[in-house]
């Protein structure tokens, strides 16, 4: 029986952090679906095609993951790609209070649906994507917060923001 997971997120962008998950969520099952979660109303640093295209980058050498993206429920996405469970990533106790409230309303939404929660390393569990974007923003070196495939990329788009003001 083949089993898929969704790992979604905004990853705006994708950190070494999220990388890590993918990796040790990819050995929990047999198709692990990277979903960026936009929202239309709602503008990202980083287009969903510049997310889609930093998650590919991060995640080619893993098989048995897909990046794709929504822009609606978690669970109607869930539902329409026949998945499992989804997986979830902590780096704390906020995180765990927030994503356990988002799991049970989730599982009220679409009953039997499961959510996995995932520790970060301690190592890592300092990284978000927001961290990004600020240290980003004010010239600081990000450079071991995201992956090394993307990182000029990342960098560029807030040199030429920096320009721009």
């Amino acid at each position: 029986m083949m089993r898929t997971c969704v790992f979604a997120g905004s990853f705006d962008p994708v950190t070494v952090g999220h990388v890590d998950l993918i990796r040790r969520a990819a050995k929990l099952c047999d198709r692990l679906l990277v979903t960026v979660m936009y929202n239309p109303n709602k503008k990202g640093i980083f287009t969903v095609e510049q997310r889609l295209d930093f998650l590919s980058r991060a995640t080619a050498m893993m098989d048995n993951v897909e990046v794709d993206a929504w822009d609606g429920l978690l669970v109607d996405y869930v539902r329409k790609m026949g998945a499992d469970f989804v997986l979830r990533g902590i780096r704390g106790t906020v995180d765990l209070e927030n994503e356990r409230t988002l799991a049970e309303v989730n599982s009220r939404l679409l009953p039997g649906l499961e959510t996995v929660f995932l520790p970060a390393k301690p190592e890592l569990g300092c990284i978000s994507s927001s961290i990004v974007r600020e240290a980003a923003a004010v010239g600081a070196d990000f450079s071991s917060f995201v992956p090394e495939c993307i990182y000029l990329d990342v960098k560029q788009q807030f040199d030429k923001h920096s320009k721009e003001r």
